[in-house]
């Protein structure tokens, strides 16, 4: 997907954490157990992080804590690549709705990582392997998560 300016790569990553955010908080309505339900309250919170991040970034250019943000390396485990596309729907098992997310961070991943490579200013750059790192984190700890439940399935 390519863009025109840094500003129209800003103005739709935000869109996109805001529909992610969205995502987890519908999600978490509708879950019936309480900690499922505030697991992703949780990640609706660090999307709206992630929003807040492009926001001011876009407004006032690199801050110190991103500037001071250690990256590093987080190995994928791939359980994304052994998912069908489907979208939600209420009533959906959580171990569907686990697949469903780790898709989502997955494209996330992605769509950062192509914004990496589009833009070429150091700052810039630094915005986008933050994200890229921040996705990768979420998408581990889905994946975690389903191996537990399904670790406790018997599976």
């Amino acid at each position: 997907m390519q863009f025109d300016s840094l500003e129209a790569i800003l103005d739709f990553a935000v869109e996109k954490e805001i529909e992610a955010a969205d995502f987890y908080r519908t999600v978490a309505g509708e879950e019936r157990y309480a900690d499922t339900s505030r697991m992703f309250q949780e990640f609706a919170a660090e999307e709206e992080k992630h929003q807040k991040l492009l926001e001011d970034f876009k407004e006032k250019g690199i801050s110190k804590s991103l500037e001071d943000y250690q990256l590093r390396w987080i190995r994928d485990i791939k359980r994304s690549d052994f998912v069908v596309e489907q979208q939600y729907r209420p009533g959906m098992p959580y171990q569907d709705i686990l697949m469903l997310a780790i898709k989502r961070e997955e494209k996330a991943l992605a769509l950062y990582n192509d914004f990496l490579e589009q833009v070429e200013h150091p700052d810039s750059k630094k915005l986008f392997q933050v994200l890229c790192q921040e996705e990768a984190k979420h998408k581990r700890g889905l994946e975690n998560l389903y191996d537990d439940y399904m670790a406790e399935l018997g599976d």
